[in-house]
């Protein structure tokens, strides 16, 4: 309860207080200009984070799920060899569903390199086997060895090398975004810091009168960081504001997993922009008491 009143009292602030501090002028909008361009930058650093491990985590998923075998033997032979790879998977623990490609799925998966109308028939291009796992999986080593025993031309890839990478990505990129919104926010401390710095110099002579008439430092410094506090919540909140509108005008995410349409937040995800307005007033909170505290010091 002392505490909720304590933050009623802050905002309510003092009147004779606030006349301390300039109601306009450069170090007002530099506050307030900062705090919303670093909101803005922050939302987007957010999206950027959560959209790209979001892909990362749905595109290691759906390998994790899958394997692909590899048939390569000599004329005449594959059909025997995808048989005998065919035979081996239906007996294999963990397998829930294998096919063979078929020859357009195939010339499909190799027309962004090759172009279409690719000619299979005269290339040496390995059938391919799709292997669907359960969700307990398969022993890929187990399957390798009765592959190399019944069908010495057939190659499993458990897309392991894909799938490792992919989550490593995943992980560095959230610590980047971590990373980027902790270089924001102290970039935006930094900046008000100066501003409250420069307002707290041209109100030496208020300062000075204040002194006189018996105000203590505390009461003054209260004055400086209730105004800055407020001025970043306004700026930081506008700024949040426009971020996520322009994230939510960004096109929707297309069925091939584009990352540049894929950009933005779902679901629950658009709370978080809002978690920025209150963090921002913190920052400010605290960079503007530690800067009014040692200027008033300073200047006794």
């Amino acid at each position: 309860m002392s505490r909720a009143l304590a933050i009623l009292q802050f905002l309510a602030g003092d009147a004779q207080a606030d006349r301390v501090v300039p109601p306009t002028g450069f170090t007002a909008r530099l506050t307030v200009f900062v705090s919303a361009t670093m909101a803005f930058l922050t939302v987007f650093a957010l999206a950027l984070s959560l959209a790209t491990g979001r892909l990362a985590e749905n595109w290691s998923d759906a390998l994790a799920q899958s394997a692909t075998i590899r048939v390569s033997a000599p004329d005449g032979q594959v059909e025997d060899q995808v048989i005998a790879v065919m035979d081996v998977l239906a007996t294999t623990p963990g397998v829930a569903d294998a096919r063979a490609l078929t020859d357009d799925e195939q010339r499909a998966l190799l027309e962004p390199w090759f172009g279409p109308d690719l000619p299979l028939d005269t290339l040496p291009v390995p059938r391919l086997i799709e292997v669907i796992e359960t969700p307990e999986g398969f022993d890929a080593a187990g399957l390798r060895a009765r592959l190399a025993g019944e069908a010495p031309g057939a190659v499993l890839d458990d897309h392991t090398r894909w799938r490792e990478p992919l989550v490593r990505a995943a992980d560095r990129l959230r610590t980047l975004g971590l990373v980027s919104i902790l270089l924001i926010a102290a970039t935006t401390g930094a900046m008000i810091t100066l501003a409250a710095n420069a307002a707290l110099a041209a109100n030496e002579q208020v300062i000075r009168v204040l002194r006189l008439v018996g105000a203590r430092d505390a009461y003054i410094a209260r004055a400086f960081v209730r105004r800055y506090t407020l001025r970043a919540l306004a700026g930081a909140l506008v700024g949040t504001l426009f971020g996520a509108l322009a994230i939510w005008l960004m096109p929707e995410a297309e069925a091939t997993g584009n990352f540049l349409t894929g950009l933005g937040f779902r679901g629950v995800e658009w709370l978080w922009p809002f978690t920025i307005p209150p963090l921002a007033a913190l920052v400010a909170f605290m960079a503007t008491r530690r800067a009014a505290f040692a200027t008033l010091k300073e200047r006794r």
